[in-house]
């Protein structure tokens, strides 16, 4: 007698995450990665972002060494994009050269008076 209900360990049940820009190349437990993608998915409402968000997170769990779902846990219940981007690129500048660092950023306002001397 067979049931649908048994774990057939024959089968893998990992995802490849992989980010050909960085060439970042880790196979993750699928549930994870389904709790992620989930997660970003809801916050981003666009397939592609949410994939990004997800390879980046899953990025920073392997280099920093930190569980990924840890990280999620510090995502959740932030309320909107904005405060996800500045957290995520928190964490992406942890592994990030100084000299590229990411952030969110507010449009500069220039003093008038050096605005003139560099113009001129």
């Amino acid at each position: 007698m067979t049931t649908v209900n048994t774990t057939n360990y024959n089968i893998d049940q990992t995802v490849r995450v992989y980010d050909q820009f960085y060439n970042f190349d880790v196979n993750v437990p699928a549930a994870e990665y389904d709790i992620v993608y989930s997660f970003f998915l809801k916050e981003m409402t666009l397939p592609r972002t949410a994939g990004n968000f997800t390879v980046s997170l899953f990025r920073v769990a392997e280099i920093t060494n930190i569980p990924v779902l840890t990280l999620l846990q510090g995502f959740q219940g932030q309320g909107n994009g904005i405060n996800l981007n500045v957290s995520l690129a928190y964490y992406l500048n942890l592994i990030r050269d100084r000299a590229t660092l990411l952030g969110v950023g507010a449009a500069v306002i220039p003093n008038f008076y050096p605005a003139q001397a560099v113009l001129q």
